[in-house]
């Protein structure tokens, strides 16, 4: 499946700004099952300094560096991905899940991708006795890792009401919690809270939804606009599955992989500083339109 993606990110500043740093992360990055068949960035005003580079988790990352006075800034990204699909795992034939934990915390590798780097409290998700509490029923000895955590996303989709009202980006996890309100960022975390404090590793991914579902299927929560969902880690045999808590799928065919990291604080879309006195309104746009791979 191939899929054009383009979003327009615009602040509007109360005073003119004399001068910004940012750490851009709009861009796909070529990966396994990720090939990047072209992108283009366009910056209103122009960077006085532009310079694109990786992140430790290997997302793409563009430093800009504003200093033109401007009361508003304009972001757009177009790009298009060829997606292979990732490889989904029988969850009955993953590994029991406390040998995954086992197996993560043995790892010595600290690679980008290895779990060692998701199986800690981070900045926006902590390790919690209601996470844990909440979740523990689902993992009984010896229950298949990926079955549980499938069964933990069909839960908390039950459980919380997707509401764009109740939280902000800087919302802890338990916070979202405590409400059993969101949107997809706090279902993202409130999940990888709940497997962290079992011992297993979980990531936050950022992405895309396809904006138009498919003839005769639903349309997903989530849709023009980012989307995050959550990766699991199931074993070194595995790898990583992803699992979208918000509409309680699979991640397969109609999610786009933006950013990869330990909460929504590593993968922020727009990051920096600003010297400003005065408030500011911020307004993104999103499409994503698929197209059959007629290679």
């Amino acid at each position: 499946m191939i899929y054009d993606v383009r979003q327009t990110t615009t602040y509007a500043y109360g005073s003119y700004v004399p001068f910004a740093a940012h750490v851009l992360r709009l861009m796909p990055l070529a990966e396994l099952g990720v090939e990047v068949v072209g992108r283009d960035m366009f910056i209103d005003p122009a960077p006085s300094e532009l310079s694109a580079t990786r992140d430790f988790f290997g997302n793409a990352t563009t430093h800009v560096t504003l200093k033109t006075p401007h009361n508003r800034l304009t972001v757009e990204t177009r790009f298009t991905v060829r997606l292979g699909g990732a490889m989904l795992a029988d969850p009955d034939a993953s590994p029991p899940w406390e040998e995954v934990a086992r197996d993560a915390h043995a790892t010595t590798s600290l690679a980008a991708r290895s779990p060692a780097h998701q199986i800690f409290p981070s900045r926006l998700v902590p390790l919690d006795a209601a996470l844990l509490d909440y979740a523990a029923a689902l993992f009984p000895p010896g229950r298949a890792v990926l079955r549980a955590a499938i069964d933990l996303m069909g839960k908390i989709q039950g459980d919380f009401v997707y509401d764009p009202d109740a939280t902000d980006v800087m919302t802890p996890a338990r916070t979202a919690f405590a409400t059993r309100r969101g949107v997809c960022q706090d279902f993202a975390h409130i999940m990888i809270g709940c497997l962290r404090s079992l011992g297993l590793p979980a990531a936050y991914v950022s992405g895309y939804l396809r904006t138009h579902p498919r003839p005769g299927m639903p349309r997903l929560e989530g849709a023009d606009a980012m989307h995050a969902w959550v990766s699991v880690w199931c074993g070194a045999e595995i790898g990583w599955q992803g699992l979208d808590p918000t509409n309680a799928v699979r991640v397969h065919g109609d999610h786009v992989p933006l950013a990869f990291g330990r909460d929504y604080s590593d993968v922020s879309p727009i990051d920096g500083v600003i010297f400003d006195s005065g408030r500011h309104s911020l307004r993104t746009a999103v499409d994503v339109r698929g197209r059959e791979d007629v290679q």
